[in-house]
């Protein structure tokens, strides 16, 4: 599915291992998903988005938001008809939300709760 852009889940011990340069000392990734060759990791202490640019996917941007910057969120869950489901996350400091979509395989209840346990801390 990751052929047609929608996000699917990959296991958080494999996202840490291979990220483990982006990760501070003790953060721990609780769930990850592949969106063809971009990455969303939720960890303890952020979200971190890993955007693969060019044809060669060599230029690799680092975008990592504090869940503190996150003003508010809502997911869109998939239909019958419209098989994805939606994330959308608004930053204080822009009016535009993030936009992810994720296969109806991916529990976006799941995703849902990480975002609450972190955001209204």
């Amino acid at each position: 599915m990751a052929l047609f852009g929608n996000a699917h889940s990959i296991d958080p011990a494999s996202a840490t291992h291979d990220y483990a340069r982006l990760l501070g000392q003790g953060e721990q990734v609780y769930a990850a998903y592949l969106l063809i060759r971009d990455t969303i990791l939720f960890t303890d202490r952020r979200l971190i988005l890993i955007d693969k640019q060019g044809l060669t996917g060599k230029k690799v941007e680092y975008h990592s938001i504090p869940y503190r910057s996150i003003s508010h969120f809502s997911v869109e869950t998939a239909g019958h008809f419209d098989l994805d489901a939606e994330l959308k996350i608004w930053i204080s400091s822009s009016e535009t939300p993030l936009e992810k979509t994720f296969t109806k395989g991916v529990d976006i209840y799941e995703v849902q709760a990480i975002l609450t346990q972190f955001v209204a801390r």
